[in-house]
């Protein structure tokens, strides 16, 4: 049985039952982020910007890293510092419809795009 079928088991106690608990919702993609998920809090004004007492939202790792990876401190904390923004942006709502189609729990590595990466060189 896999991750799959097993997530869908009526007799698991932590989806069912009297001590069932209210999946964590990423609220980027809209999954269930389910218990020994990777995941991680996202700061939505970047630290380094001032946001280090700001409000954070738990997101699925690979939706941190893939906004990570697209956009830098600065321009997060201009323009992208709300879900609502981050949904909106074009490169992050093409990322989004790739991964609803994944299990909840899925996971892999991700790649700086070329542009960041270009960007990221320039200011050696």
């Amino acid at each position: 049985m896999g991750r799959r079928d097993r997530r869908w088991r009526d007799d698991d106690p932590s989806t069912h039952g009297p001590g069932a608990r209210n999946p964590v919702i990423c609220p980027l993609c809209e999954r269930p982020i389910p218990p020994g998920a990777r995941q991680s809090r996202h700061h939505l004004t970047p630290k380094l910007k001032g946001g280090t007492h700001g409000e954070t939202v738990q997101l699925h790792q690979i939706c941190h890293s893939a906004i990570h990876a697209r956009h830098s401190e600065a321009e997060l904390a201009r323009r992208l510092s709300d879900v609502e923004s981050l949904r909106a942006e074009p490169e992050i709502a093409r990322f989004l419809a790739w991964v609803r189609g994944k299990p909840d729990d899925f996971h892999t590595a991700t790649r700086m795009t070329r542009t960041r990466r270009e960007t990221k060189r320039s200011f050696r």
